[in-house]
């Protein structure tokens, strides 16, 4: 589940009315909030897995697999998302679909149990969205050491759900546990390296430590990746003020 918490009010209202959208099988208008959405939140796993779902009703196979091989990206072991991409290759028919789609679907019975638990995959990634959400609910009030125990509940069954670590990273920051967040955020670049919301966010935290040549860093590699962002090119001019202010001889915080 995308990180409410994270939206702006308009980029949450376009979040839920897609959703809403998508569970009544209304295909385009979800598509289309869903494409306004993904024009500034690229990182969500369940839209592009959704946007995924939306594309194969539309019968438009090659665009369906593309974004469920996002989702994938995001959450490795996204086991809708697995399903779904198996589901589509088998049907393609083109040389090599089909045993890729025979090797997804060896993939997710492979993982079907975790070591130790009754419990299937499947269930897990649900449990592991369930508790996120409920992080969430908490993060959005302000109960920040409630949210922490949920997000970290939920990667106990599915650590690689790097959305999730995310959103983990952001609230330990807001809790003032700016060391811990920074190390999640490492985590979640390490799992995936195009995680660019990750990487703007461990900028924050090493600028709130007071570390700005390594939160330039971060900001630079991520502007590089999406140049248009506007929150990323803010930042940089942060920075860049501060730098004149502490030649001026000015009083610098940071």
């Amino acid at each position: 589940m995308a990180n409410l918490t994270s939206l702006n009010s308009l980029e949450r209202e376009t979040y839920v009315r897609a959703k809403g959208h998508f569970e009544r099988g209304e295909i385009e208008p979800a598509l289309d909030d869903f494409s306004k959405l993904l024009e500034s939140r690229e990182n969500f796993a369940d839209v592009h897995y959704m946007v995924g779902i939306l594309l194969e009703q539309q019968g438009n196979l090659d665009s369906a697999c593309e974004s469920l091989r996002k989702a994938l990206q995001l959450n490795p072991r996204y086991a809708e998302a697995l399903l779904a991409l198996s589901s589509i290759l088998e049907r393609t028919g083109r040389t090599g679909d089909y045993k890729k789609a025979r090797e997804l679907s060896e993939r997710a019975a492979d993982a079907s149990h975790v070591a130790g638990s009754g419990v299937n995959t499947i269930t897990h990634a649900k449990l592991a969205n369930l508790q996120a959400a409920l992080g969430d609910a908490y993060a959005e009030v302000g109960e920040l050491r409630e949210a922490i125990d949920a997000y970290r509940k939920a990667l106990d069954r599915c650590p690689d759900f790097h959305d999730i670590r995310h959103r983990l990273g952001v609230v330990l920051r807001e809790a003032a546990l700016p060391h811990q967040a920074s190390l999640e955020f490492k985590r979640v670049l390490r799992g995936n390296p195009d995680m660019t919301d990750s990487r703007v966010q461990l900028g924050l935290t090493y600028y709130s430590l007071g570390r700005s040549q390594e939160a330039a860093l971060q900001w630079e590699d991520a502007a590089a990746a999406e140049p248009e962002r506007s929150d990323i090119r803010l930042y940089q001019r942060l920075l860049a003020d501060v730098a004149d202010q502490t030649k001026q001889g000015g009083s610098v915080v940071r």
